[in-house]
């Protein structure tokens, strides 16, 4: 009993569907196409596409074009001994199979020869295959792209996860650090025993002097290390110092020699009770009679 044929893909069948009959292509009708000693059975896909695009630049040059159907007959009567079948065929197995190549299949209607002139109409089944066959491919990428968010996420929790533990870690520590000092002060002014202060705080007895050298060390640290500088203190400053200098005779020249006391220039002597001048007595003008009560 013979064995039943492997599944085709949906990838291998739209290629297969595109690529039009390359078997047909391969069988040639005349010795015309057949290959010659010079054929370059070795060329690589990309280099075969841009021989291809010189010779015939209506067909591979510009955007892709639906292939007419047995179109590598065509290029082997078109320029004989120029390509080799392998290197045609895995030239059209890989241009087929792009997505520029599918997306014209399946929005087309006409294939084209090689000069670029419509050769025939594109069937339903061809444009359906290609469509199909974009339609997997974007819920391939779109299911790729969803897995790397979730990764993106879930390494972001953990990195938060991990920065609050060592925030926990690091707080657990600095209270550990108080608590000893807190230790050391009460034990450096505690008039009991170090039996009963072990009892007190509750410390077993023979881990009190681990803790003490523990804080009497990092006490020391504590005092070697740097303080920030702080606002400066103008508080032990004369008056004024701080505040750009004394404020007397502040902008003004020293008063010329036997100024003090001296009556300023356009005024009267001072009267007594009264203003420079004469301006008051007893406190009102002398150019106005008392005010009357009645």
């Amino acid at each position: 009993m013979p064995a039943a044929p492997a599944p085709v893909t949906s990838a291998e069948h739209a290629s297969e569907v595109v690529e039009a009959a390359p078997d047909a292509a391969e069988a040639p009708a005349d010795a015309s196409t057949a290959e010659s000693p010079a054929a370059k059975a070795d060329i690589s896909p990309a280099a075969t596409g841009a021989r291809l695009a010189e010779l015939f630049p209506g067909l591979f040059k510009g955007p892709a074009k639906p292939f007419k159907l047995r179109i590598q007959v065509d290029i082997q009567e078109r320029a004989p001994g120029e390509f080799s079948k392998q290197a045609l065929s895995a030239f059209f197995r890989r241009h087929t199979g792009t997505t520029s190549y599918l997306t014209a299949v399946s929005q087309g209607t006409q294939r084209f020869d090689l000069d670029g002139q419509p050769a025939g109409e594109l069937t339903e089944e061809h444009r359906q295959v290609a469509t199909d066959e974009l339609a997997r491919r974007r819920a391939i990428t779109k299911a790729r792209r969803e897995e790397a968010i979730q990764a993106q996420r879930e390494a972001h929790r953990e990195a938060r996860k991990q920065d609050r533990a060592a925030q926990q870690q690091d707080q657990q520590a600095q209270q550990e650090r108080r608590n000893r000092a807190q230790l050391l002060r009460d034990f450096d002014t505690t008039r009991l025993t170090a039996a009963n202060f072990c009892a007190l705080k509750g410390i077993a007895p023979d881990a009190l002097e681990a803790i003490l050298a523990q804080a009497r060390e990092e006490a020391k640290q504590d005092a070697l290390r740097p303080r920030p500088e702080g606002r400066r203190d103008h508080r032990d400053a004369p008056r004024g110092e701080h505040r750009g200098g004394p404020r007397e005779g502040q902008g003004r020249g020293p008063r010329a020699p036997g100024a003090e006391g001296a009556p300023r220039e356009g005024r009267g002597p001072r009267r007594e009770g009264g203003r420079e001048g004469g301006g008051r007595e007893g406190g009102r003008p002398d150019n106005r009679p008392p005010r009357k009560t009645s």
